[in-house]
């Protein structure tokens, strides 16, 4: 094991096949996304099969070239890292197959990365956001798969306070867009949209709010949301009212959000900081009242940069270079994980 090397890191748990190169110190030498975005388009959310096939032509060509454009082949590397779960299961398979079999060609060390411990310690890659933050430090995971608030008490060391009931933060996002006749993928098509409404239109239910844990649920708000919709009858939705509905429902959301933090902080007032990942953490309303939130308790907050936020390999790199540093290697055996709980790391 060279911890003096670069580490490759090969992301492809959902709908981006992405390569990147990282040097021991954090270094981005390389970093490329391919998003299916196109693919999955008509669909109006990711098709498992047509993702998997995506990553399996993509994927070669797409490693090469992050190689190239590091200026390193095989030999040059440390180690390969590459995301074996949670996430679709054909997509995983095609990463982790293509990570174990050029790992095993080019006798390099091979690394089963947790995708929610990368996205959790993303925020420690230098120079992202100045001083790499202390453990332990709170993480908000918020996407379309995963609503969790978990403390990371170090690399493979996690306490969850909270998860969500019903559905992810993100599924909410999209499921609404959808209700709405917005385009995918909804979350980013909603926020655009609720720029031009009334936040205050419709008096939207925030579930949970003021209860005592780090617990989300968000399936009664989207049920809401869809009675109101309903209720206007067929037809598209005047775009002022859709504007109107898009801003209630993200403020619910973000009362929701900044409630469960400060929960969060009575529970663990030892946390040097918070990081925000995931793709809802793009959403601007969202950062900006949970910076508000942090900063009432002179904590930081920390968002990784929006590139940073959804799937992405850099992440997947640097949780490597950050498990060989804490010794930690996988045989060629590793299973991928569809389920894969923080947790029980």
């Amino acid at each position: 094991m060279d911890l003096t090397k670069p580490v490759l890191g090969i992301e492809s748990s959902c709908d981006e096949t992405a390569a990147a190169v990282l040097a021991p110190d954090g270094r981005i030498l390389s970093e490329l996304v391919l998003s299916q975005i196109a693919d999955h388009a008509p669909w109006g959310g990711v098709v498992p099969e047509i993702a998997a096939r995506a990553h399996l032509a993509a994927l070669p060509q797409l490693v090469a070239e992050a190689l190239r454009q590091a200026g390193l082949g095989y030999a040059d590397l440390g180690a390969i890292a590459a995301t074996a779960g949670p996430g679709l299961i054909g997509g995983l398979l095609v990463g982790t197959g293509f990570a174990k079999g050029a790992a095993i060609a080019s006798g390099k060390p091979y690394l089963a990365i947790n995708h929610l411990e990368a996205h959790a310690l993303t925020a420690r890659l230098p120079g992202l956001s100045g001083a790499q933050p202390e453990f332990p430090y709170l993480l908000l995971l918020l996407s379309g798969g995963h609503s969790q608030c978990v403390v990371v008490e170090g690399v493979g060391r996690y306490h969850k306070l909270g998860s969500t009931l019903d559905d992810a933060v993100g599924e909410a996002f999209d499921k609404t867009a959808k209700l709405l006749g917005l385009p995918y993928p909804g979350g980013p098509s909603l926020e655009a949209l609720a720029r031009e409404g009334n936040a205050t239109a419709y008096p939207l239910p925030r579930p949970l709010l003021h209860r005592a844990g780090c617990d989300f649920s968000f399936s009664g708000l989207k049920t809401a949301v869809a009675q109101l919709v309903a209720a206007q009858g067929v037809g598209a939705l005047p775009r002022q009212l859709a504007a109107d509905v898009a801003a209630s429902f993200q403020a619910a959301v973000t009362d929701i959000l900044a409630d469960r933090l400060e929960n969060a902080f009575l529970a663990r007032p030892d946390a040097s900081a918070v990081i925000i990942a995931g793709g809802v953490a793009s959403n601007t309303a969202i950062r900006t009242r949970l910076d508000a939130v942090c900063a009432a308790r002179g904590k930081t907050l920390i968002a990784p940069p929006l590139r940073l936020c959804t799937d992405n390999a850099v992440m997947v790199a640097w949780a490597g270079i950050e498990r060989l540093n804490a010794g930690l290697t996988d045989p060629l055996t590793a299973p991928c994980k569809p389920r894969w709980p923080l947790e029980s790391l």
